[in-house]
């Protein structure tokens, strides 16, 4: 229905999430890891677990419940799912530049998303349903990779993190690798297909389209040689560990 259509003059939820994740990082950073060396690390770790599953189930939520093309107007469903990881997105983009600011492709990674998510949301107002069909992959995988992450921060001085950093190496490291790999260059695909035959036409501007197709083709690709390096990374630990026993 139109009712529940894209309307820029609509109030929007960003300001509420951004209080949520704030508290999220406030209260990993100064409760949970309170005890860690580098405590903002667990609190980004846990930003992201607060975001990346719920983002998973909010997007699938809105695609399953209202079925559309790629060009079809923002509903305030999606609008919502798109608030949502800005929020996310803003937060944790500031975690860099204040403790890690010389992590470029973080920061890079988080700047790109947030243009492609508020272009869409603020500036065109359609669009929003084939960007949450790439969210949903791109989240997928997070809980296992945070868990992975905390593991890997931890795996030094604590043998239970070692031994789930070991464990979860290797199907954490397939899993990424079919979505990110398989699934997302497909769902990419679609989504160049349908904006290249020319089907959304007058609803998305072609500027918006191609900015969004170059920005998530690079962050498909940088996602698949930085799990490869993994591969590899884990692959000769295996080996080395083999030629001391």
């Amino acid at each position: 229905m139109e009712t529940s259509s894209f309307n820029p003059s609509s109030p929007a939820n960003l300001p509420s999430f951004l209080l949520l994740f704030v508290s999220v990082y406030l209260l990993g950073y100064f409760l949970i890891f309170r005890s860690w060396k580098s405590s903002h690390l667990g609190a980004s770790c846990l930003m992201s677990l607060f975001h990346g599953t719920p983002a998973v189930a909010l997007a699938s939520h809105a695609l399953l419940t209202t079925p559309r093309a790629f060009a079809s107007p923002n509903t305030a469903v999606e609008s919502t799912v798109l608030d949502f990881s800005m929020a996310y997105f803003t937060i944790d983009l500031l975690h860099y530049l204040v403790f890690l600011p010389n992590d470029f492709l973080f920061i890079l990674h988080h700047v790109a998303t947030l243009y492609v998510f508020a272009t869409c949301r603020f500036a065109v107002g359609h669009g929003a349903h084939a960007l949450l069909l790439l969210l949903v992959l791109a989240e997928a995988t997070s809980a296992c990779q945070n868990v992975w992450t905390i593991a890997g921060y931890r795996r030094n001085d604590v043998v239970l993190a070692r031994r789930v950093r070991e464990l979860l190496s290797p199907p954490f490291y397939l899993f990424y690798t079919v979505v990110r790999g398989l699934a997302g260059p497909v769902a990419l695909y679609d989504m160049a297909s349908f904006y290249g035959s020319g089907a959304a036409e007058g609803a998305v501007p072609r500027w918006a389209w191609v900015s969004w197709l170059v920005v998530i083709g690079s962050a498909i690709v940088l996602s698949v040689l930085w799990v490869l390096r993994n591969w590899v990374d884990w692959f000769r630990e295996k080996n080395s560990g083999k030629k001391f026993k």
